[in-house]
């Protein structure tokens, strides 16, 4: 059946702004300069102005961001990088690549984000980094893992992927740690035409580093003073983030709105909303319910004709990628019953009042059902 409420519309956040991308994309062909040009030093720039910090490096994609950041703060192999089992596997995929190890801790009940105190028992004196995931675009307890890492001597790596603008008392996300990694895949709140990322930091040096890591280790043209990725932001992608960037703080005061709408027309529904904790502005990524029938509750709304992920069904110390890491079923009670209960309803700006109420009536209808 063709869903009547599709997850994501991308077509439709691109012709919302089509008059403008044409205007940037075009900019870009005449300039006759595709891959770290001036629409990268420009976005660069507005990106630190938007986020608060002093340097941003971008890259091709999150996964890099993180990886690369790890790597310029000598994190290497023999390293631990203790972070969340409730994440996509580019974060953990990220500190692989860099030659370090994860170690996984559980997270908190309401956020899903990771628990400070769990962390804090993850630590061991091989652990070179601590690496938080704010998931689902709420904050993580950002202050306690800031402490955290402070005391143990170990540099803070946010993985502010899906928080694009989130803010822990009314400081944004991506300004606390040593570094902070972004991801521009199409779904995201600041999404490009394909794929992209950045790291984000207040330290130069940092900074200066990833730039030669992310260009194959280069001082300057065609001299390699160490071993680097190819991992370069195109101009097109640059000039195409400069206009989402302008509109994002609309899209996420829509974002809002509709979730909140959400919770209004399913607050008496018996299925449990995402919360959002009094001191954080969440930007509202996803919009995760959780329900003991989740799969039965995700094929009756597939049956209505709506479009649901779940975000994420394995936890990361479950994935057979990563079973060398010696993951156990019951290592990590509160992911692992989350995984199992966890449903991404749609949420974007295009969807609307119309199509929240839609999907509001037809989760109702189908708990009512599954009885």
């Amino acid at each position: 059946m063709t869903a009547t409420v599709p997850f994501v519309d991308l077509g439709a956040s691109v012709r919302e702004i089509r008059h403008e991308l044409n205007e940037a994309i075009a900019r870009v062909l005449d300039s006759g300069w595709f891959v770290l040009g001036p629409e990268c030093e420009a976005l660069e720039a507005e990106l630190a102005d938007c986020f608060g910090v002093r340097c941003v490096v971008t890259t091709g994609n999150g996964t890099d961001s993180i990886q690369l950041a790890l790597e310029a703060l000598g994190v290497g192999p023999g390293d631990e990088v203790v972070t969340t089992p409730m994440s996509a596997a580019f974060t953990v995929l990220a500190i692989e690549r860099a030659g370090a190890r994860a170690v996984f801790a559980d997270v908190e009940e309401d956020t899903l984000n990771l628990n400070p105190e769990a962390a804090e028992r993850a630590l061991t004196k091989r652990t070179r980094a601590l690496l938080p995931v704010h998931l689902y675009g709420h904050p993580a307890e950002i202050e306690s893992l800031g402490a955290l890492a402070r005391s143990a001597g170990i540099p803070l790596v946010e993985d502010a992927c899906q928080a694009h603008g989130a803010r822990y008392r009314d400081r944004k996300i991506g300004s606390f740690g040593a570094a902070s990694a972004l991801s521009f895949y199409p779904t995201k709140n600041l999404g490009a035409l394909g794929d992209g990322g950045a790291m984000l930091t207040n330290d130069p040096r940092l900074a200066d580093r990833v730039r030669r890591l992310r260009n194959g280790g280069q001082s300057d043209r065609y001299r390699h003073t160490e071993i680097g990725v190819n991992s370069r932001l195109d101009e097109l992608q640059a000039a195409v983030l400069r206009v989402q960037l302008r509109h994002l703080t609309e899209s996420t005061r829509r974002r809002r709105e509709l979730a909140g709408l959400y919770e209004e027309l399913l607050a008496d529904v018996p299925v449990e909303l995402p919360s959002e904790r009094a001191d954080v502005f969440a930007v509202r990524h996803l919009y995760v319910i959780r329900h003991p029938r989740r799969d039965a509750l995700r094929e009756r709304l597939e049956r209505r004709g709506i479009g649901t992920l779940i975000h994420y069904p394995i936890p990361l110390h479950l994935q057979p990628a990563f079973a060398g890491l010696g993951g156990e079923q019951g290592q990590f009670p509160i992911a692992e019953q989350a995984a199992k209960e966890i449903l991404s309803l749609p949420l974007y700006p295009q969807l609307g009042e119309d199509g929240v109420r839609t999907v509001a009536a037809a989760v109702r209808e189908a708990v009512i059902e599954i009885g």
